[in-house]
């Protein structure tokens, strides 16, 4: 039986409605000085809204095409009459929901429902009850939603406080947050700037523009996380062709359905244009064949590429075309607002940058440190200095160091792959998970999450003294950074070796031995004549029919180290004798066995092996190998010298 399994890796996923998002309807109870689109509880509009049977089939359509997530908001959802009946129709067949409300009109009952297994957002306004009902214009909204989060904590309902921060409660922002926390174990920040009304209302958009934060303000509620960026990539928002919409309907799996029953892509679509009547046509019609035609509906303009489609800090900014037409009318607009926002994320960004990150090259490979704590020039022993570089090259790894550990529980489907201290190893879907553990104890202190190709981690550290002390000896802060270095270099071509290496006559000469060997022994004795990359560790990695070596900053007894590489010319494996000389060796079945000897091995799988013996079997066919006898005297140095003169050194 063929014990080998074909599979298929789909780059592009099927275009299918993974998660929605309905406003029961667009009337509250508030009256929200900030709000985009909401009306009044009783105004006309409320006769159009969906039925709950309406509501059901539309349900029904978009699960049978593959939804299974939905987002519950408007308005304040639960106005709505038959809230409850349409509550547990779709999150009674759904595997997740969400539920956006401000808490005032839940009552006993409504917290016994909410108890059911999803996401609960309650929004809140200010920290006392003269802002919190300023803002929204109810009197009594303030003592309405902590009862309505005390109701939902007796019924036993988990639940998110939604802080919303704007200029009339920017004051009180730490104390909205110490509140929250009084009632829930979670709360987040809600929309950190605020959007102008669908219906376009002047004299509302004003009272919106006041509550705006200033540019300032915003990063400060809002920070933004900078890790891994520097070769950000540009936001879906901007459009790489001709059409503003392309590439973002391209890559949706998500929809809006308002209340009234019409359907668009996205919730901030309002232009009648975009939506689609659901009540005269079908789900499966909007989803396959509306939507995907509005692809090209929206041509890039000269106002667009004058402005947001050239901008260089568009990867800083969240503007979109939606965005823009609520602002102006105009999809192709830019929007002020954003700008000054953006131009202030660049400066903090740098400044970010400038404070907590650092570059390192090894073996053709750029490391991209950051950290949530300042790197300086004494974070990292001193022999890493001889490795910084000052940015990022064509091959860079990417590592962001925090200093708590994280919840980060087993799952049914991870897969357990190494347990030995000091790591237990395991696969989480594409990620790996390295769990740092203690002899004889499963206490943790270090968790660190790699992607599937080890060049983007997160490492936890548990606790921050390490780093604070400074002198750090590696860049993972592991034992050693050889567990990660291997690894990569299995991919390209590459391996690190139990070996000293100088660079003699632009000559790279590796010497290769386990400890005692001779290693420290050998450099020393060509210290006066060449550059010593290191004594304990080098990196050799081979480009087409050449190889280059590398200097490691994992030295052993000669502290000497360098970030230099040369192209390699010999290999020379250490004999400690009383005699001295270079015997040419042919024999390649002792040249391998010696080669995987003295390879450094990280996390051992059948791949790195697979990757390993091919590269081995290389080395042995393609260099030079000489056994080397020699005693302290340095005799053996002329003869090492010699050897570099000439031109060719490989077989």
């Amino acid at each position: 039986m063929n014990s080998y399994v074909s599979q298929r890796k789909l780059n592009v996923l099927p275009r299918i409605p993974l998660a929605g998002s309905i406003d029961l309807t667009y009337a509250c109870n508030n009256r929200c000085r900030h709000c985009w689109l909401v009306i009044p509880s009783k105004a006309p509009e409320r006769k159009k809204e969906l039925a709950s049977d309406e509501w059901r089939r539309i349900f029904d359509q978009a699960t049978a095409m593959g939804c299974r997530e939905w987002s519950i908001s408007g308005g304040e959802p639960m106005l709505r009459d038959d809230f409850d009946e349409v509550f547990d129709y779709i999150t009674q067949r759904s595997v997740s929901y969400m539920l956006n409300t401000n808490g005032t009109l839940i009552t006993p009952a409504i917290a016994r429902l909410m108890k059911r297994k999803g996401s609960k957002m309650v929004a809140l306004y200010g920290a006392t009850a003269d802002v919190h009902d300023y803002i929204t214009r109810f009197p009594g909204s303030f003592e309405a939603t902590l009862r309505g989060m005390a109701y939902l904590n007796e019924a036993g309902a988990g639940f998110t406080v939604q802080i919303v921060p704007m200029r009339h409660n920017f004051t009180q922002f730490d104390a909205m947050i110490e509140l929250a926390k009084k009632y829930s174990n979670t709360w987040r920040t809600g929309a950190p700037w605020l959007w102008l009304r669908a219906d376009g209302d002047e004299n509302k958009n004003q009272e919106i523009r006041r509550q705006r934060l200033l540019p300032e303000q915003i990063l400060q509620v809002d920070k933004p996380d900078f890790s891994f960026t520097g070769q950000a990539a540009v936001s879906s928002c901007y459009a790489p062709s001709k059409y503003l919409f392309s590439s973002c309907l391209q890559n949706r799996r998500d929809f809006h359905i308002d209340p009234y029953g019409q359907m668009s892509f996205c919730l901030y679509a309002k232009d009648p244009q975009f939506r689609y009547d659901l009540l005269s046509g079908s789900f499966a019609d909007a989803w396959s064949s509306f939507i995907p035609s509005l692809e090209n509906k929206i041509p890039a303009n000269t106002e667009y590429d004058e402005n947001c489609g050239s901008c260089e800090v568009k990867s800083d900014c969240a503007w979109c075309p939606v965005y823009a037409w609520l602002e102006h009318g105009r999809y192709s607009a830019p929007i002020a607002y954003l700008c000054d926002i953006s131009a202030h994320k660049v400066t903090k960004r740098r400044e970010w940058e400038q404070a907590h990150r650092r570059y390192y090259s090894c073996g053709d490979i750029t490391f991209q440190i950051e950290s949530d704590l300042p790197i300086t020039d004494s974070t990292f022993q001193s022999k890493l200095k001889f490795f910084e570089v000052d940015g990022p090259g064509a091959d860079t790894v990417k590592i962001r160091h925090h200093f708590s550990l994280p919840r980060l529980e087993k799952t049914a489907g991870e897969q357990d792959i190494y347990r030995k201290h000091p790591w237990a190893i395991s696969r989480r879907g594409e990620a790996w998970i390295y769990r740092g553990i203690l002899p004889n104890s499963n206490d943790l202190h270090r968790v660190a999450v790699f992607n599937a190709d080890h060049t983007r981690a997160r490492i936890y550290n548990k606790g921050d003294s390490v780093f604070r002390d400074g002198s750090c000896h590696s860049l993972t802060l592991f034992p050693t950074d050889q567990i990660l270095l291997a690894r990569l270099l299995a991919d390209r071509n590459g391996c690190i070796l139990h070996s000293g290496g100088v660079v003699l006559n632009d000559h790279g000469l590796l010497f290769l031995g386990h400890s005692e060997a001779g290693k420290s022994t050998m450099v020393t004795l060509l210290r006066e004549n060449a550059h010593i990359l290191c004594d304990d560790r080098i990196v050799v990695r081979r480009f087409r029919d050449f190889y280059r070596i590398y200097g490691t900053w994992s030295h052993g007894t000669v502290p000497d180290v360098s970030g230099r590489s040369a192209p390699l010319r010999a290999v020379f494996i250490l004999e400690k004798a009383h005699n001295n000389q270079l015997i040419p060796l042919y024999d390649r079945a002792a040249i391998r066995r010696k080669l995987l000897a003295c390879l450094i091995k990280p996390l051992v799988t059948a791949d790195w092996w697979e990757k390993m013996l091919t590269l081995v079997e290389q080395m042995s066919r393609e260099i030079q190998f000489y056994v080397v006898q020699f005693d302290k005297s340095g005799a053996i140095k002329p003869a090492i010298m010699e050897l570099c003169q000439k031109e060719k050194l490989y077989v």
